[in-house]
């Protein structure tokens, strides 16, 4: 479980907190997606909770721990446990599928096995198993600068799978594909999700997506959520108070 506790965050010479006074409890086998305009606050909130984002007031408790006192080593190891998607893929783009894909052990192996690229064939297998997991095993060894945004992003969810993650964070993982794409790799998320019960906090712009495969459903605005329920209590009033807000600032 992971729990936000009074959390703001301020960036310097910001006239306003990027996030304040976040209240809110997740748990897994929840598949959340965050609604809110461009400068709400979703990326902030969700690096909070992977600790690349330090909090300036509050806390962030895993399993009841405090996130903000735990050693570097302690949050490297909760890091490990989370598997993050970005909007734009964070791959190597001259390294193939397989290789990307195993760099998602990095966080659990000594860096000069890292470096030397020297895997075991039970990681090779592993790697194996998740890329067919996500439909690109026919493209093993293709260099991923050769892929479609699609096949990219499915690359990025098959190296966060080999993390063996308990949460995943998703910031606009779809934000530039096209719609049946975007709605391919939510296809993908989901099914993922529930195989591995996993906890999953995804942020989205697209609300049809939101109400299609989200379990729960947050909006923020200017910092600050507004909307906290289930996709069915999710009203045009609602996406009104979500969007114009900040439209009419």
């Amino acid at each position: 479980m992971i729990e936000l506790q009074n959390v703001s965050v301020f960036y310097p010479k910001a006239n306003e907190p990027a996030i304040k006074n976040i209240n809110l409890t997740l748990n897994p086998g929840e598949f959340i997606c965050v609604l809110g305009p461009s400068g709400a606050g979703k990326s902030t909130m969700i690096r909070t909770i992977n600790a690349l984002q330090s909090v300036t007031e509050g806390s962030v408790l895993i399993d009841g721990k405090d996130l903000g006192t735990m050693s570097e080593t302690t949050r490297r190891k909760w890091r490990s446990r989370t598997g993050m998607i970005f909007q734009h893929f964070h791959l190597i783009p001259r390294l193939t599928v397989e290789q990307n894909v195993l760099t998602g052990l990095f966080g659990k192996r000594k860096s000069f096995a890292n470096l030397a690229g020297i895997f075991s064939h039970t990681e090779r297998n592993k790697a194996h198993e998740v890329i067919n997991e996500v439909g690109l095993g026919e493209i093993s060894h293709r260099r991923v600068e050769w892929l479609s945004g699609g096949q990219k992003q499915r690359v990025g969810v098959a190296r966060a799978l080999m993390q063996e993650p308990d949460v995943f964070l998703g910031d606009e993982p779809v934000a530039s594909l096209d719609p049946a794409t975007a709605r391919s790799i939510f296809h993908l998320l989901k099914k993922v999700h529930d195989k591995e019960n996993l906890l999953s906090l995804i942020n989205v712009h697209d609300v049809t997506l939101a109400k299609s495969f989200a379990t729960r459903v947050i909006g923020l605005s200017e910092g600050e959520i507004i909307f906290d329920g289930s996709p069915d209590e999710l009203e045009d009033d609602n996406l009104e108070t979500i969007y114009g807000k900040a439209i009419h600032a």
